[in-house]
């Protein structure tokens, strides 16, 4: 129900309509019901029909008619809450609209660190670019922080690297990329284009703890035991950029995904293997039911600009 407050009291009982006030500002804003008429595409004895109705509906004149049309005090202030309404309920509509195309709302994604050394910021930005509207939130988490978020919604979706498989969640691989070994300023082996990994079994290794990533430590440790040896673990780190940095101290060497090469961090050395030691993946996942619009939105900007799990 619209209230109006103002002498006398104006009140509109729920049977007044949408088309009403329409009909009504157009007789207000014309103050000729004929005119009002053809620019509602309607013929004149229904609109003064309708006018009669709501004015009965409301309980007060709205207009004089004679000697011509004009607004009554009640008409005025009537005026003025009609415009209000219709104006909402028209911004209303297209706000509808927007977010069922995935042009408006809130939009809360997660990323592991090392994925932004990937297409991953072209795709923010394309996001942001394209659906100005939608406020996107973004969360750097680890691996396992981000399923949980996930599963638990405070994530829309998350960028993973190797997450372990989980029936509740749908993940969807956009990068595939090599292991490179990362050695440290002046490494004997920092001559070699390719290294063979197996030259490695008796460096000292910095490596982050499998409780961060279970699925990208087997991994690791695999391509290790299938050249012959069991890393020699030294140190930890939580992040990537961390353990580089510490191998750059000399602490020992890593094994880390192709796309750090970008970072060319101090003096390390980053070395193709010898081996064809699989690849690691980063995954888009989400939860199985059907997308948001927003969602769905954002996951085919991330189509464009990853291509089909292709590798960076």
């Amino acid at each position: 129900m619209i209230h109006v407050s103002s002498a006398p009291e104006l009140r509109l009982p729920e049977s007044v309509e949408l088309r009403h006030l329409r009909y009504f500002v157009a007789v207000a804003e014309e103050l000729h019901f004929g005119r009002a008429a053809r620019r509602l595409h309607m013929a004149q004895p229904p609109l003064s029909q309708q006018i009669a109705r709501l004015e009965s509906l409301v309980g007060y004149p709205l207009f004089e008619r004679r000697p011509r049309v004009a607004l009554t005090e009640p008409g005025k202030v009537l005026l003025a809450v009609a415009r209000r309404t219709l104006a909402q309920v028209a911004q209303g509509i297209d706000s509808t609209r927007r977010a069922g195309r995935g042009e408006s709302g809130v939009l809360t994604i997660g990323f592991a660190a090392s994925a932004m050394l990937t297409a991953m910021p072209r795709v923010f930005h394309a996001f942001r670019a394209r659906y100005p509207a939608v406020e996107l939130r973004l969360r750097e988490m680890s691996t396992s922080a981000q399923r949980d978020a996930v599963v638990a919604g405070f994530l829309d979706a998350g960028f993973l690297r190797e997450p372990a498989a989980d029936a509740s969640l749908l993940a969807e691989p956009v990068v595939r990329e090599p292991f490179v070994a990362v050695l440290p300023p002046g490494h004997a082996r920092a001559v070699d284009e390719v290294l063979p990994l197996q030259a490695l079994a008796d460096e000292p290794f910095v490596l982050f703890p499998r409780t961060v990533a279970p699925t990208l430590y087997d991994q690791v440790l695999g391509l290790c035991r299938d050249a012959g040896f069991h890393p020699k673990q030294v140190q930890e780190a939580q992040e990537w950029l961390t353990i580089v940095a510490l191998v750059d101290a000399g602490l020992g060497v890593s094994l880390v995904p192709a796309s750090f090469r970008r970072l060319g961090w101090g003096g390390v050395s980053y070395h193709p293997l010898d081996r064809d030691g699989g690849r690691t993946t980063i995954a888009l996942v989400r939860r199985r039911e059907e997308p948001p619009p927003v969602l769905a939105a954002f996951i085919d900007i991330a189509h464009e600009h990853f291509g089909e799990g292709a590798g960076q």
